[in-house]
């Protein structure tokens, strides 16, 4: 973490103290959260991910910031105070009341809690572990990125433990659905799949912009249920998110993946990446709009 984070609308030093036991969005992980790629000092697609944010938000009875464009606003605020031109950004909406056990003297029903670090580097591909009935498709919060993350963050640190780099979260029909931070595709000619919002995926945002604003002529980018078994038929998988891009998958545990041709992921990352700084080109002279 840097050393400058957002508390509300004041940009302050991460060694402050300022937060109470008695906020119960802290205790009971009662809020929503967004990981953005800031590029060249801009929110890379920050309308999506306010978007998402708001709808995660109503259903978790979650107040927002009443204007995205404050908040925005204050994100480069910190942004600037971090010199963290190119970095990774985590913003977390915190809810402060409710339930039997919030504290006395609260007065905000809301927190806002942001924070930048420097840029993962990934690697060129990526060791996949498998989780089996770790999403649950017909739950009510299923795809909500709320800030109640410890199950995800234990299969993570899982895999890792086993020399795996993530792992790959089955539902409770025994298909795939994502892993602990990004989501999946698998490439099948020139058509290439991602496994529906009610496997109990969350939204990613890089998957949003690959299924609605990334076109390649003769490709064919769409939902549908993908088993462990479909992965082993692939010519390509590779994982999604804010700080990865697309990654290869060269290994999942237990899979005898062919991964006989990369040509399609290699299209849809320039794609996507020649998506990114028009948006950029675009952001930095316009106000966005939400």
């Amino acid at each position: 973490m840097h050393r400058y984070l957002l508390y509300n609308e004041e940009v302050r030093d991460s060694s402050e103290r300022f937060l109470s036991p008695g906020q119960v969005g802290l205790l009971n992980g009662w809020g929503v959260f967004s990981t953005l790629h800031v590029s060249n000092g801009q929110l890379f697609a920050y309308e999506r991910h306010w978007n998402r944010m708001m709808r995660d938000a109503r259903r978790m009875h979650v107040p927002m910031p009443p204007s995205a464009e404050e908040l925005r606003a204050s994100l480069l605020r910190l942004v600037a105070a971090n010199h963290a031109e190119n970095s990774t950004l985590r913003v977390a909406i915190i809810r402060n009341t409710g339930g039997a056990f919030d504290g006395p003297g609260i007065t905000r029903p809301y927190d806002v809690i942001a924070f930048t670090k420097d840029l993962v580097q990934w690697g060129a591909s990526a060791r996949l572990a498998i989780k089996r009935d770790a999403r649950h498709g017909a739950c009510e919060f299923a795809g909500a990125k709320i800030t109640a993350w410890s199950q995800n963050l234990t299969w993570y640190e899982e895999s890792r433990q086993r020399g795996y780099d993530e792992v790959v979260l089955l539902d409770e029909h025994g298909r795939v659905s994502e892993c602990t931070s990004a989501n999946l595709f698998a490439v099948f000619g020139e058509t290439v799949v991602t496994p529906p919002l009610d496997s109990g995926c969350l939204p990613g945002i890089t998957r949003e912009i690959l299924l609605e604003a990334i076109a390649i002529p003769g490709i064919r980018i769409t939902e549908r249920h993908l088993s462990p078994g479909d992965l082993e038929q692939a010519d390509a998988v590779f994982m999604t998110s804010s700080t990865r891009e697309l990654l290869p998958v060269a290994e999942i545990e237990s899979l005898q993946l062919r991964l006989t041709d990369a040509t399609v992921v290699s299209q849809l990352l320039h794609a996507f990446r020649d998506f990114r700084g028009v948006y950029l080109q675009t952001v930095s002279t316009e106000v966005v709009t939400i």
